[in-house]
């Protein structure tokens, strides 16, 4: 077979966001490592719908602030991020960081904002639903609660299990209760990273279409916390009200997440300083593609004005191993790094490799500070490149 060179887009997730999708859903804006879907509360609602008419297993994750400041130190947990089928922007910050990085997110996408509103798709479309996790008595207020305001809600289940750390939890009982129930959406409430790994651990097994992670949702949805009212939220003080409803459990927490995560967003923002540029005469990406491996050559400068002109809205799914060749590229931006971040999911989910061939220090540097050096493959050369694939 002859080569093909040709432009190239990652398939995204599983394929769920439609053919004719717009170039912001190929370029994820990659924050402290985590690569986050441009998507709306409503576009979520539809591709979740989606998800469940496939019948296939799909998680999704709902990253906070506090999120990322633990993956910092937690690359289990980064990977669980990097994975997810969607990662949605659960915090005002992150809308505003993105603006930062030169790839604005179109709004927050709350777990406490995104439940509700699918709780009332699923009672309209007769989607089952199951809790797992909370208090059992939170739990069992808010089924009734629900069951109050949405008479047709099809309640699959709730249980509590008794609190222990994950890898003393009953798991084949968890999974019993759960596929017994044959629900198609699963909200999982351990907290974080608690119900990520879990869910991580247990989704493709239990074969739910959806499962999310949604903290302290249960207990909104039980009327046992309060949310700040709505300017509060709109303006991005939501924690503030928090603060003020549980000052010694969350005071801590957001101090230590405000050090941490001012840090690492002022390294990212350093090392990806000066690498978007409008300049539309700059070559772009390119794709070799054979029966083994598709190679991909990245331009000098890889940056989301680069993908924004030179990705196509269609999506590529790769049979085979793929090379990115950065030996060229000389400076990346946090689309760049959101669409590598996304590359490497698509490939390990094929079960399939993927290789930065010969990134410069300019690169390593902005891939150490984003946090995904340690979770990509790197080669030196083509001579280690060639025993990587060989493995």
């Amino acid at each position: 077979m002859s080569d093909l060179t040709t432009t190239l887009a990652p398939f995204s997730g599983t394929g769920l966001i439609n053919a004719r999708a717009d170039r912001k859903t190929l370029t994820p804006v990659c924050i402290l490592g985590v690569p986050f879907d441009h998507i709306t509360i409503s576009q979520t609602i539809r591709a979740i719908e989606q998800m469940i008419a496939t019948r296939r297993p799909h998680y999704i994750a709902t990253a906070n602030v506090d999120f990322l400041v633990q993956s910092l130190d937690d690359d289990e947990l980064r990977q669980i991020l990097v994975d997810a089928d969607l990662i949605l922007c659960d915090g005002t910050p992150l809308v505003w960081v993105s603006r930062w990085l030169g790839n604005p997110l179109p709004e927050r996408v709350a777990g406490a904002d995104l439940v509700p509103q699918l709780l009332a798709t699923a009672a309209d479309k007769g989607y089952r639903v199951f809790f797992l996790g909370g208090k059992p008595e939170v739990a069992a207020r808010a089924v009734e609660r629900l069951r109050a305001k949405y008479p047709e809600i099809e309640i699959a289940g709730h249980y509590s299990p008794p609190f222990a750390p994950l890898e003393k939890m009953d798991h084949e009982e968890i999974g019993r209760r759960i596929r017994e129930a044959q629900p198609d959406i699963l909200l999982v409430s351990f907290g974080c990273p608690k119900a990520e790994k879990w869910i991580s651990m247990n989704y493709q097994s239990l074969g739910v279409p959806v499962s999310m992670g949604v903290g302290a949702t249960i207990d909104f949805l039980a009327g046992q916390v309060k949310r700040a009212p709505i300017w509060m939220q709109r303006v991005g003080f939501e924690w503030a009200f928090r603060l003020a409803q549980e000052p010694s459990r969350l005071g801590p927490r957001y101090g230590k997440d405000l050090r941490k995560f001012g840090w690492a967003i002022a390294r990212q923002l350093r090392s990806v300083n000066g690498a978007v540029s409008s300049d539309e005469a700059s070559p772009g990406l390119t794709a070799t593609f054979t029966l083994q491996v598709v190679r991909i050559t990245a331009p000098a400068r890889l940056d989301r004005s680069v993908l924004m002109r030179d990705l196509p809205s269609r999506f590529y799914v790769h049979a085979q191993d793929c090379v990115v060749d950065l030996s060229r590229t000389r400076s990346i931006d946090s689309t760049g790094l959101g669409w590598l971040a996304r590359l490497h999911r698509n490939q390990r989910g094929a079960g399939r490799k993927l290789i930065l061939l010969a990134p410069g220090s300019t690169l390593r540097r902005a891939l150490r500070a984003a946090g995904l050096e340690r979770l990509v493959t790197i080669a030196g050369g083509e001579a280690e490149t060639a025993q990587l694939l060989a493995k």
